[in-house]
């Protein structure tokens, strides 16, 4: 059992990180960039996002700017063209930078405590101090949260609803029988109009 907090924190986060490449793994540049949601959520920009974030929070926040300034950065945080992918940026180039902000943020993480001072510049004024491991908790969040919602574009593809070295499709006999349980589950539910008792 791990009692180092920060050892713990920074292992569930590169999970978190190599589930999110995982599912861009083995698709077409179109299904890695086209929107499958109304708000336009796609795998590539949430890559991207989650690039700027690791630079941002568990860099510059801590005196360390990024290595280099990804294409879509811009001098207003809140102007970047983070959630989706432009057609001049490669998948290859978003991924490589999505790696190496990660490299980044590792030393950071390697480098200091928990309790170290940071400092988020776009925050409110008065709330901008904090701490390595307010900003390691939510940058664990952020990541896992926007693995998830890959997790549910990557099922939207192709069906894929797994990582492991032999994926499973949605669309199988165990998967079919039980979307037709959920389904039932919530046809007693439905307006009086169509209520199937």
């Amino acid at each position: 059992m791990t009692t180092d907090l920060k050892a713990e924190l920074a292992a569930v986060l590169r999970n978190s990180r190599a589930v999110m490449l995982a599912k861009l793994d083995g698709l077409s540049e179109y299904d890695r960039r086209r929107p499958l949601t109304p708000s336009g959520t796609n795998l590539l920009g949430l890559v991207k996002h989650l690039a700027g974030l690791e630079y941002g929070y568990l860099g510059a926040s801590f005196g360390r700017p990024p290595i280099e300034r990804p294409s879509w950065f811009r001098d207003d945080p809140y102007s970047e063209i983070d959630m989706w992918a432009t057609p001049d940026e490669s998948s290859d180039y978003i991924m490589s930078v999505y790696q190496r902000a990660c490299a980044h943020s590792d030393v950071t993480i390697a480098e200091l405590e928990l309790e170290s001072p940071g400092r988020v510049a776009h925050w409110a004024a008065g709330r901008q101090e904090t701490t390595l491991g307010v900003l390691l908790i939510r940058m664990v969040g952020e990541t896992a949260q926007h693995a998830g919602h890959a997790d549910i574009i990557r099922e939207l593809i192709d069906g894929r609803i797994s990582d492991d070295e032999e994926p499973v499709a949605a669309e199988s006999t165990f998967w079919r029988d039980r979307k037709r349980q959920v389904q039932e589950a919530a046809d007693w539910f439905r307006p009086a109009a169509t209520d199937p008792r």
